[in-house]
């Protein structure tokens, strides 16, 4: 039996997201491994700091500054073998930013879409919901290691500014895992910068005590994988899926230890929802799978979960029992190596075979 892994799996959509702007997006590229505090305005090719904030950069190649572990706690990178580290709130409104140039200008009045994981920091003792956004022109270069403020960014003349803020419900104090932040927005034509971090000052952050002991007295949040992408036209509808073969998800991959579903998981489930529905006649078995960290059993009942959320999400959407089985298969059907962290990735991973259904 084929597996197929389709690209344009589900190109029937109306849009699809292009290639990512931001260069060197998950850190990998450096000028020198890591050996003190503060050093991802001179190391990380492509990036820098728009403040005297000294943002941290954090390699697998190094004792002082490693990934996974670190002087604020343990992380395993993202993506690769890199990330950055920075405070999005601390005393006397001290804040940290990193700043990129994008491959290219954004195109007026176009939809983008702005991605970026984030982990709250094991040394943190408040964690914050609301993280900020500025496109600009020029980069920004101020004198100050204080929250940049409306008032010091317009203070630069000859300079366009495109701010927003990604809000959340919850506050953001996941200590082990990987969170995806992201939003879509409409372009005004002039963005060539990219700025992350807390434009707010502390009065105004809106903030929680974690439940760890005090010890850093601020928020400090690991950074992976930033991306900004533009709608495009998808490609021509294409339905031609066979029966008895096996397709695999584009977008239905797990963080470790996870069986939950990521918005981007969930939008592709809903697309396949809407195709199912035009073929009444095709029934689906869906399949997922682990990467080899764990036992045998362990991942074998992961692997069902797993399938099981997917199975749940789709009838949730109005799919009949009738027409979904599922199986999970723990670690036992690897695509990728298992020994780099983008290969676990890729095995954490979910696929559907097409039946044809009752007559």
């Amino acid at each position: 039996m084929k597996i197929w892994i389709l690209v344009f799996l589900f190109s029937f959509s109306v849009f699809t997201f292009s290639q990512n702007l931001v260069k060197n997006p998950s850190f990998e590229e450096f000028v020198e491994c890591p050996n003190s505090l503060g050093t991802f305005n001179e190391h990380v090719v492509d990036w820098s700091t728009p403040t005297k904030g000294t943002t941290d950069y954090f390699n697998s190649c190094s004792i002082v500054m490693g990934a996974p572990e670190n002087f604020n706690g343990i992380q395993h990178p993202k993506y690769g073998n890199a990330y950055a580290g920075l405070y999005f709130f601390a005393p006397a409104d001290y804040r940290e930013y990193v700043q990129v140039e994008l491959s290219k200008m954004l195109e007026k009045n176009k939809t983008y879409r702005l991605k970026f994981y984030i982990s709250l920091a094991e040394g943190s003792d408040f964690a914050v919901k609301d993280f900020g956004v500025l496109f600009s022109y020029h980069p920004i270069d101020l004198e100050t290691k204080k929250h940049l403020s409306k008032g010091r960014l317009y203070s630069t003349k000859g300079n366009k500014m495109h701010f927003f803020e990604i809000n959340h419900p919850e506050f953001h104090q996941d200590k082990t895992d990987w969170l995806e932040v992201q939003a879509e927005f409409r372009a005004k034509g002039f963005e060539r910068y990219l700025t992350l971090g807390n434009f707010r000052d502390n009065a105004g952050t809106r903030k929680i005590k974690t439940k760890r002991r005090e010890t850093k007295k601020g928020a400090y949040y690991y950074i992976d994988m930033v991306t900004v992408s533009g709608e495009e036209a998808g490609p021509p509808e294409d339905e031609s899926f066979a029966i008895d073969s096996t397709y695999a998800f584009k977008n239905v991959h797990f963080d470790f230890d996870s069986h939950r579903l990521s918005p981007d998981a969930e939008a592709e489930l809903e697309e396949f929802f809407d195709y199912l529905q035009k073929k009444p006649a095709f029934n689906i078995e869906i399949h997922a799978h682990t990467d080899n960290r764990g036992s045998h059993q362990y991942n074998m009942a992961l692997s069902q979960r797993r399938a099981n959320a997917i199975v749940a999400y789709l009838i949730g959407l109005g799919l009949s029992k009738e027409r979904v089985a599922l199986k999970g298969y723990g670690s036992a059907k690897p695509i990728a190596d298992n020994a780099t962290d983008d290969g676990r990735q890729q095995n954490r991973r979910a696929e559907f075979l097409i039946k044809k259904g009752a007559e």
